[in-house]
């Protein structure tokens, strides 16, 4: 661990999450001192066994929690007290159960965001979405120079959130004075940290090894791995040349049925029973009336996604690791983990 930021805390919202996790651990192996937010404190141990797998006991056991809720104003204050940086990471999930996903993303960021401000913190960093900057065009690359339009309806409640929530951040931002860079990360696979953690983004490899579907749609994503995700984080906090900007984090596009190839490949074992087939995009139609999962899917079918992450790449030094080492790396994961069953 190094000494070189011990004198600098970092507060990283939603302690509890997939990305949450990696990034403690990360500031933790940095020499940060780290205070994170939790709905409760019940989940305190639960967040220190977890970045404890990579950080250590010792460093996850100096991890500081405070008890706050995205919907709530009770607290953000005190949570950002004597902090230098905020990792605002926290945000509801494709299917939280945690009502309005729109209200939750905006009423959080504006509260973080917020305290942040009237703390005077260095500068915060929000986790995005690459959905914010996709083009609608196969063929055109995504950049951060593209600002997407809410859809405004229900199938695209999630997209819509993270739309609206990086707007009203860099709103505050102008009126406030504080210092934001944003992170647009796209398709987030890779292992987690601890048993209890089960983000959503992972179903698409649980869902295989698992063979709950008995073919795989017609569609695909910019595949990128959580803790390179991570990484990104920390260089935007830290990098002079952050400040003020948006960064794209991506890797290859995969079509679904490539995930299930990679999986059969490099794990005969374990994926046996992954399947190959293709689902008719008629049968995903079908479906989309009745589940809320094939009906986001339905407007993904046969499209392809372009991505630039050099803005990353150039200005921040930020290199992803290969896909198929992040496929087969998230399903050694679930598999050590016991995560296969529900």
């Amino acid at each position: 661990m190094s000494d070189e930021h011990a004198g600098e805390t970092v507060l990283v919202t939603g302690g509890t999450g997939y990305l949450a996790g990696w990034v403690i651990s990360g500031l933790l192996q940095r020499g940060y001192r780290v205070r994170t937010t939790v709905r409760g404190l019940d989940k305190a141990e639960q967040v220190r066994a977890a970045v404890g797998e990579q950080a250590g006991g010792p460093a996850a056991g100096a991890v500081e929690f405070a008890a706050v809720d995205l919907l709530r104003d009770d607290g953000w204050d005190q949570a950002v007290t004597g902090v230098d940086y905020v990792l605002h990471t926290a945000s509801p999930t494709p299917f939280s159960s945690d009502g309005d996903l729109i209200t939750t993303a905006r009423e959080g960021t504006r509260r973080v965001l917020g305290a942040a401000a009237r703390a005077g913190v260095k500068r915060a960093v929000l986790t995005s979405s690459g959905v914010t900057a996709d083009t609608g065009d196969s063929a055109t690359a995504a950049t951060e120079a593209v600002w997407t339009a809410p859809a405004g309806t229900p199938h695209r409640a999630y997209p819509d959130s993270k739309i609206l929530a990086e707007r009203d951040a860099w709103d505050l931002a102008a009126a406030t004075g504080l210092e934001l860079t944003a992170v647009l990360p796209t398709f987030m696979q890779g292992p987690m940290l601890g048993a209890s953690i089960r983000p959503g983004t992972i179903e698409v490899i649980r869902r295989l090894l698992t063979r709950e579907i008995p073919a795989v749609p017609n569609v695909g994503w910019n595949i990128v791995d959580v803790r390179d995700i991570a990484e990104l984080h920390i260089l935007a906090m830290t990098s002079p040349a952050a400040a003020g900007q948006r960064f794209l984090g991506s890797g290859d596009f995969w079509w679904y049925r490539d995930i299930a190839r990679v999986l059969r490949e490099k794990l005969p074992d374990e994926a046996a029973r992954v399947p190959t087939r293709t689902m008719p995009d008629l049968i995903v139609k079908l479906l989309a009336r009745l589940n809320p999962r094939m009906a986001m899917l339905r407007a993904e079918l046969g499209r392809t996604r372009l991505v630039d992450s050099g803005k990353a790449r150039t200005q921040l030094g930020w290199l992803p690791r290969p896909t198929e080492q992040t496929i087969i790396d998230t399903a050694t994961a679930l598999i050590a983990n016991n995560a296969l069953s529900r």
